[in-house]
């Protein structure tokens, strides 16, 4: 059976989520969340939506997809253990090695591994099931191919609707180094909804550079259920309530073979960002990028005619008072509207903006659409059997669950007790949301039976009904105080002392001298690696992207036969198994995240794996703490902020002049390199970078990564690592990056 599962930032989503039909519904809890702007919940208001969801037979996930720092790990173990305890049917984790050491100590507990946690291929999902998770949220990226695959391994979750992230699923730095702001923290400030320019002919001009327009998969919905997806995941936590219904409509129309043009205008019109793309998983299409508009788009109902200096919209459309409309000249948005009075077919629009003939109008706010969304009700069947004898208990039977009365009943004295009076009690169904028809009703004997009496037996009755349904069957799990090992430090479990090791992310080595170790990041992935590398006098890994297909796998796997590579340096969990599964090294990227000691310790437990970075978040004290023999920091250089797995140019590929570093420039002037290279398949694939490079030596208790992936004068930038004066003056434009005050 297919899930929708649909979204919810507040109480009303959930139940706009149940009325229209779904299956599940993922949320918040109020600490923990990758969505801290919604609502979420806390401990009671979730008890509450719990038991309400599970009357109405749909299930409650609670994301708690948030990186947790060292200092946080008991206090989130702790309300894990409190969230499940309320019934909960999953925790959704963003941290795969975290989720290993809760189902070694938690096996009941059912963990869906987030989308963040980047899985998008099928070594990703094989750790995922071996760690504990039974199911996997796979990254926006994933193509249709590996889907197919995964889905045949664990059950899959994917999105078909809603916001895309412009980067790949969990290696976003954009707003925390820019902004100041953790994505990983769920404070994203939406860096990519803002205004750029391109350093490329015909890209120069202001647009919504990195802005994605909504996902609506639609009616390729059907090839993700012949690929055996379990789970259809509508994105909307920050969304209102008749988005959420219209999403969940649309879908349920979808997937029972019903007509859905009347459903997807009412969710255009509750939201809609550059009428919509439908995903990687299908290839990069034209409307993928929305770089005129960046937010709701709505529907198309008319043109502006100006009349008399008036703004006249013809159009079938009737609006009424609170309708809200967007205005577009040539695609691109000049201003809203609002309405004014009808007249004759169509109606006057008031704006604040200068509009001209021609002017498209779009209705972004449809009061009469959402009143009739909100309006729906979901209500349970349920059938009957009432049972009233004198001389015996009153019974009320359905679905096995029997409540009798209190009381004997006697005979009637005057009126005695009648069908009708049964019937139209038991029909009150005290606010549960019952659909009520009665199989059998009996009465025997003159029964008298006060009408409070009966009304107390029906409300205890439907009490029994509710707690049966709604009841909690999570084996409940108390503290035990085993998290002790978050308290030691790594060295406590690591080799101890410190590494004084230098490894170089670069494309090509030349020059380079006493370097210990070289991740070789390839332009093209299809090319021989150069001789700098292969030929080199260091320890080699070959750079294993955050997104790689099992074309993109097979090449790195010759890469490192060809090149003597003694392993990868993985961005990607899915690293683990390639390397475990191939007898070669793991060199764990700063693309694990890795932010508490709990993972650090799970990681190392891995045979494979010879060094791990710590996450680029994290302050120098925190990073200390985690630091061992086996452990890198980003020390300087390049600062990555995102991995981009479509072309920013919108496959303009016969006009492209391939360079393989641009540059986004901002409304403050500051220029973001670009880096281009190609996959093994030849498409191109994009690396967004900081404005300003990385200065420092790192940390005294691990060795240093130093990231040269946009090129320059690599050798200077080697013989400055312990010099940060000499950085300072090679780089011009620089940071210390979270080394004083950690963003997570």
């Amino acid at each position: 059976m297919s899930e929708i599962l649909a979204p919810a930032g507040n109480a009303e989503c959930v139940e706009a989520a149940i009325n229209s039909g779904a299956n599940a519904v993922y949320l918040g809890y109020s600490a923990f969340s990758a969505r801290a702007g919604a609502q979420n919940f806390d401990g009671e208001s979730l008890r509450k939506i719990v038991e309400k969801a599970h009357f109405s037979d749909v299930r409650i996930y609670v994301a708690m997809n948030t990186l947790i720092k060292n200092t946080e790990t008991e206090d989130f173990l702790r309300t894990l253990l409190s969230v499940w305890n309320m019934g909960v049917d999953a925790i959704i984790m963003q941290d795969i090695l975290l989720g290993k050491f809760v189902h070694q100590r938690y096996p009941d507990i059912v963990l869906h591994l987030s989308t963040q946690a980047g899985v998008c291929n099928l070594e990703g999902a094989r750790i995922a099931k071996e760690y504990g998770f039974s199911r996997v949220i796979l990254a926006r990226e994933t193509p249709l191919s590996e889907i197919k695959k995964i889905a045949e391994f664990i059950e899959t979750e994917v999105f078909v609707q809603g916001a895309l992230c412009t980067c790949f699923s969990g290696q976003c730095y954009f707003s925390s180094f820019a902004g100041g702001n953790s994505g990983n923290r769920g404070r994203c400030k939406q860096p990519c909804r803002k205004l750029y320019s391109y350093d490329r002919e015909g890209f120069e001009e202001r647009s919504y550079a990195l802005s994605l327009s909504d996902l609506c998969v639609a009616e390729n919905i059907g090839k993700f259920c012949e690929a055996g997806v379990v789970s259809f995941k509508i994105e909307g936590r920050m969304r209102r309530a008749e988005y959420v219904a219209a999403a969940v409509r649309y879908y349920r129309l979808l997937l029972e073979g019903e007509n859905t043009s009347g459903a997807l205008s009412d969710l255009k019109r509750t939201y809609n960002r550059g009428n919509y793309t439908k995903g990687l998983a299908f290839g990069q299409d034209s409307r993928f990028l929305s770089r005129d508009v960046q937010g709701h788009l709505g529907e198309k109902i008319g043109t502006i005619k100006v009349i008399d200096g008036k703004y006249f919209v013809e159009t079938k459309f009737r609006p009424v008072s609170g309708d809200a409309f967007k205005i577009l000249r040539k695609g691109r948005e000049v201003g809203g509207g609002s309405f004014e009075k009808a007249f004759g077919r169509g109606f006057y629009l008031s704006s604040s903006q200068r509009l001209l003939n021609g002017d498209s109008v779009f209705i972004t706010t449809d009061m009469a659409v959402n009143d009739r969304l909100l309006s729906e009700k979901k209500q349970i069947p349920i059938s009957l059997n009432l049972s009233f004898c004198e001389g015996e208990r009153a019974t009320a039977e359905s679905g096995g669950i029997v409540v009798r009365s209190e009381e004997i009943l006697t005979s009637a004295q005057s009126r005695p007790l009648t069908e009708s009076d049964v019937r139209n009690c038991f029909l009150k169904t005290d606010s549960l949301p019952l659909k009520v028809t009665f199989e059998r009703i009996e009465i025997k004997g003159s029964v008298f039976l006060a009408k409070s009496r009966l009304n107390a037996f029906r409300r205890a009755f439907y009490e029994r009904i509710f707690s049966a349904f709604a009841e909690n069957r999570n084996t409940q799990y108390a503290y035990d105080g085993i998290w002790q090992c978050t308290c030691e430090p790594v060295s406590d479990f690591a080799q101890s002392g410190k590494s004084e090791k230098t490894a170089v992310i670069a494309s090509d080595f030349s020059g380079l001298e006493n370097i210990d170790i070289a991740v070789y990041k390839p332009t093209d992935y299809g090319a021989e690696p150069p001789k700098s590398f292969s030929e080199g006098n260091f320890e080699k890994f070959i750079y294993y992207p955050a997104f790689a297909d099992s074309v993109d796998i097979r090449r790195i796997e010759e890469l490192i036969t060809d090149s003597g590579a003694s392993g990868i340096y993985a961005e990607n969990y899915g690293g683990i198994a390639f390397a475990r599964e191939r007898g070669v090294s793991l060199f764990a990227g700063t693309g694990f995240n890795l932010t508490n000691a709990i993972s650090v310790k799970e990681l190392l437990e891995e045979n494979c794996v010879k060094y791990y970075s710590l996450s680029k978040e994290l302050d120098e004290r925190e990073q200390a703490a985690l630091s061992g023999t086996k452990a890198f920091v980003l020390s300087s250089g390049d600062i990555k902020l995102m991995d981009l797995c479509y072309c920013p140019f919108q496959k303009s590929c016969p006009s492209c002049d391939k360079k393989q570093i641009y540059h986004l420039t901002d409304d403050s002037g500051r220029r973001f390199p670009v880096r281009r290279f190609k996959s093994v398949s030849g498409e191109c694939r994009f690396e967004i970078y900081n404005c300003a490079k990385l200065v420092g030596s790192g940390v005294r208790s691990a060795g240093k990564i130093i990231d040269c992936s946009t090129g320059g004068d690599i050798v200077a930038v080697v013989k400055a690592a312990d010099n940060e004066e000499k950085q300072k003056s090679l780089y011009g434009t620089y940071t210390a990056g979270h080394r004083k005050k950690s963003m997570l």
